[in-house]
């Protein structure tokens, strides 16, 4: 397979796509500000691009631009964002490097039959095939973005459709893959999840106002309730007459939340189609010490995903639980290419504390391993401060399939376990001990979700269909599935 973009250089770690949040106000309520300080708190799923847009009496406002929250949405942008009725945000991550402004969303779509404002998490998987007839329709495409074919789709379906309401269901029909996405129409706010549910997408209530995040974590620093996850393959509406809820009709299929949600993608603080992501982690380090009980001077864990699967192993493991690192959180953006600007990223985001891991056993907890680079360095990085011994266990099973549901990992080819035994990663990365949390374990951390797990990066089994194709940069790639 043709190779594609890197996995994200800053950290070495596998990074879902988006981030969206949606609020219909019944209220008067600052819809502005309130999207913002919900865009913050999904800054963890996308560090690319940030927007909003704003319906105030049927004319949409938005800004959107290439940054973080704070860099895009500074004080004298705000000001000219008026609040409105229907307000949607985004944030985005993309493995892409050319940093396609086109994609940023949320995206604006302009129609026969009005106006459409569209913010999406995940990934189409036939995006190749519904493109290919939508171009030979007339569509010119701005952008190779999930969120401009499913607004294309939607409002060719709503030009043979009586309502916006039966065009969202047509389309969800057609559109194969991962999507937790938020609409901002007219007069009414739509939000939909694809029917094996592999993005999470929840609802909350914040007065009479209704909305709509990736993630239930934003509720409490808007002081919303939490009402329900939206169900795959659901479609909620809220309009001026409350909200409704329809729910697509297709054949059976098996719900597939993906699991790296609890291992490493949602922030501790969310709870995920019943389950909370702290809890799950903890589970997670439990396990992990009846898989590998270790004998060590203290545990400690990679910030952040991994500081709390330590929490768990060293709870089950009676072995003190320390800090073995220092995480620089006010790095501006490193300048320079390549190898020299990621390594020089890693030595200034972390250090090891000399102080807590000199002389001592140490167990380090990460939640995954992807290429091993960033193993490697925090491996030498204890060895520097004068660890004694270090044990890298990993809260997960070896990565070692692509995924194509919202996860920025393509090509099998990134992926160390795929080029690698066991111990040679061990060798590799410098640890004196490597342990990988089990897929039978793994399927415990999250046993009561409402909804089933989708872990085929760790075994291969899908419970939607792999495309064979992949669109990257403007160009359709054949998958390897061997």
């Amino acid at each position: 397979m043709t190779k594609f973009a890197e996995i994200d250089s800053r950290l070495d770690k596998a990074n879902d796509e988006c981030g969206v949040f949606g609020i219909y106000n019944n209220d008067n309520l600052d819809t502005v500000a309130i999207t913002h300080d919900a865009l913050y708190s999904l800054q963890h799923r996308g560090q690319i691009s940030a927007g909003i847009t704003v319906n105030t009496d049927r004319n949409f406002s938005t800004v959107k631009e290439l940054g973080m929250v704070s860099e895009v949405f500074t004080p004298k942008v705000l000001e000219k964002l008026k609040s409105g009725k229907i307000t949607v945000g985004h944030v985005r991550f993309t493995a892409n490097q050319s940093l396609d402004r086109a994609a940023n969303q949320p995206l604006v779509l302009r129609y026969k039959e009005g106006s459409i404002a569209i913010s999406s998490n995940g990934s189409i998987t036939n995006f190749p095939s519904i493109r290919k007839e939508l171009e030979r329709g007339g569509a010119i495409f701005q952008s190779n973005s999930n969120a401009e074919l499913m607004a294309y789709v939607i409002a060719t379906e709503r030009c043979r459709t009586d309502n916006l309401e039966d065009a969202v269901l047509n389309s969800m029909k057609k559109l194969e893959g991962a999507y937790s996405t938020v609409i901002c129409g007219p007069s009414r706010l739509m939000a939909f999840r694809d029917k094996h549910g592999f993005r999470p997408l929840c609802m909350g209530k914040l007065k009479n106002s209704y909305v709509f995040s990736s993630e239930s974590c934003v509720f409490d620093s808007i002081g919303a309730k939490f009402i329900r996850d939206v169900k795959p393959g659901e479609m909620v509406v809220v309009d001026d007459d409350g909200f409704h809820t329809y729910q697509l009709e297709a054949e059976p299929v098996k719900t597939s939340l993906c699991i790296f949600e609890y291992v490493y993608l949602a922030r501790p603080d969310s709870v995920i189609d019943g389950v909370s992501v702290h809890s799950a982690r903890i589970k997670a380090g439990e396990l992990l010490y009846k898989e590998y009980p270790i004998e060590a001077d203290m545990v400690c864990g990679v910030p952040d995903s991994g500081i709390i699967a330590a929490e768990g192993y060293a709870k089950a493991s009676k072995i003190p639980y320390g800090m073995g690192f220092m995480k620089n959180k006010f790095i501006g953006r490193i300048v320079g290419t390549g190898m020299d600007k990621k390594n020089r990223l890693m030595k200034t985001k972390l250090t090891a504390l000399k102080s807590n891991v000199e002389g001592k056993r140490i167990i380090v907890i990460d939640d995954s391993i992807i290429r091993g680079e960033t193993s490697k360095h925090i491996v030498n990085l204890l060895r520097e401060a004068g660890a004694k011994e270090v044990h890298m266990l990993v809260s997960s099973p070896p990565f070692v399939f692509p995924c194509y549901f919202g996860i920025d990992i393509y090509d099998k080819e990134n992926l160390i376990a795929n080029k690698m035994t066991k111990e040679q990663i061990r060798e590799e990365i410098g640890a004196d001990t490597l342990g990988y949390l089990s897929v039978e374990s793994l399927r415990k951390i999250a046993k009561d979700a409402d909804i089933d797990l989708c872990d085929g990066c760790f075994t291969k089994e899908f419970s939607a269909k792999v495309p064979t194709t992949f669109f990257v940069d403007k160009y359709a790639y054949k998958i390897n599935k061997n």
